[in-house]
């Protein structure tokens, strides 16, 4: 793996990171927290979209949607965990 594709994933996880954040509790946690959350989030999808069928665009922006929508799923779970 390249220099290349680790500025791509933390790109990634950071925007991902940033977009989960803004829907589900309205802000960020800071650069570090938002790629951390996206790249949980882009394993997340990894695993659970195709398991259900789901493929969503191509290229670069799939990979922010999809993270974007494993983050929701990471952060909607760890909500319900500190509730609990």
């Amino acid at each position: 793996m390249g220099i290349d594709s680790i500025i791509v994933w933390l790109l990634v996880g950071a925007i991902a990171g940033w977009l989960a954040g803004l829907l589900v509790r309205g802000g960020g946690f800071g650069l570090i927290g938002n790629i951390a959350i996206g790249i949980v989030g882009a394993v997340v999808a990894g695993w659970l979209l195709p398991f259900l069928g789901v493929n969503l665009g191509a290229g670069i922006f799939r990979a922010i949607i999809n993270s974007a929508i494993g983050a929701v799923i990471v952060l909607v779970l760890l909500a319900m965990i500190r509730r609990a």
